[in-house]
């Protein structure tokens, strides 16, 4: 049996619960977690925000560990090693985005790492709330050797959450990106966009954001409540980042971008207020969404992170704090990512 923190039921609290891990398959990693990184969709889960969970829920998806034995067909991996598991544990594997390495877009839709529906024991993933998982090698990363590995742990989701829009609209040295919103999603686009050379501006409504901003990495401030500032800047970002997590009105920080230029939304599952179209038209200009990262894209992810040693800054937690934790993070009150250390499970 794994020891594990489980909500039973909607929006309850997480507490004790021992579950079955399925045995070690042909293809499988065992993985003895070392830290699980706290995320916001973690509380998205628990309280069924999104209309999906199914309980007992046992959250967690930015997990790193310890390879504890390997199937008798794994060929990337060893007992000893440092991995990670972010998101999603399977796919369908035949659909043109599996194909492709970009499983979040599985046309068939992913397996989540908690909450999924699985013919393992217990017929839902569990997730890295936990002192051990079980894991496909197809879907279990390696963790350079150079990284923290706690605080590592959030860039599972957090920093692939941050990379993937980085990459895929080509961020360069040079470039002028703009990061809005500094929180968990929010500080590792601004490390990120700094290791890739641009030049990097916060936008924040908190001027109390700015020295932390540029501790992180960034050349600038914006303040979005400026008007005077907002109108300095109109026109001049090659790629905005809007890490926001709630709904909120976008078409003000549309007119900071420059022609044919894209902001990307990667902190809200939401309904949007209404967008006006003029800004959009006025300078061909685009909105577009990202979702977390598919396998050889999460590895190119922590192979940079390692060669720039970029890593999440946490605050450390008991696996008995969690609940606490949740709490705090419903109020922006950690900087900026909660990581559990599970050998106090």
């Amino acid at each position: 049996m794994t020891k594990a923190y489980a909500s039973l039921k909607q929006a309850a609290r997480l507490k004790p619960l021992e579950i079955e891990r399925r045995a070690v398959g042909p293809n499988d990693v065992q993985i003895h977690i070392d830290y699980c990184g706290v995320c916001h969709s973690d509380i998205h889960m628990v309280n069924n925000d999104w209309g999906i969970s199914e309980y007992p829920m046992v959250p967690g998806h930015e997990i790193v560990g310890h390879v504890v034995s390997v199937g008798s067909d794994v060929t990337k991996f060893q007992e000893g090693q440092r991995v990670g598991v972010g998101y999603f544990v399977d796919s369908c594997r035949t659909c043109e985005p599996c194909k492709a390495h970009m499983e979040q877009y599985c046309e068939n839709g992913f397996k989540m790492t908690h909450g999924s529906e699985t013919d393992d024991p217990g017929g839902l993933t569990f997730g890295g709330y936990s002192d051990a998982i079980i894991v496909d090698e197809g879907y279990v990363l390696n963790v350079p050797e150079n990284l923290d590995m706690a605080n590592a742990a959030p860039l599972l989701c957090a920093g692939i959450t941050a990379y993937s829009p980085l990459r895929n609209w080509d961020v360069k040295r040079g470039d002028i990106v703009g990061v809005i919103g500094l929180g968990g999603l929010g500080h590792m686009g601004v490390k990120m966009a700094h290791a890739m050379g641009a030049h990097v501006v916060m936008i924040t409504t908190s001027q109390g954001k700015a020295v932390d901003a540029k501790s992180l990495g960034a050349d600038d401030v914006l303040i979005s409540t400026d008007q005077a500032a907002m109108a300095a800047w109109a026109g001049k970002f090659d790629f905005l980042l809007n890490t926001i997590p709630v709904a909120h009105d976008i078409v003000p920080y549309m007119s900071l971008l420059k022609l044919d230029a894209t902001m990307c939304l990667v902190g809200i599952v939401d309904e949007l207020e209404s967008v006006h179209t003029a800004p959009l038209l006025f300078g061909r200009r685009s909105v577009a969404g990202s979702l977390i990262g598919g396998t050889k894209e999460a590895q190119e992810m922590l192979d940079f992170c390692g060669e720039h040693n970029i890593t999440a800054d946490i605050e450390l937690i008991k696996m008995n704090e969690i609940n606490d934790a949740h709490k705090r993070m419903e109020k922006g009150d950690v900087k900026y990512r909660f990581v559990i250390d599970l050998k106090t499970i």
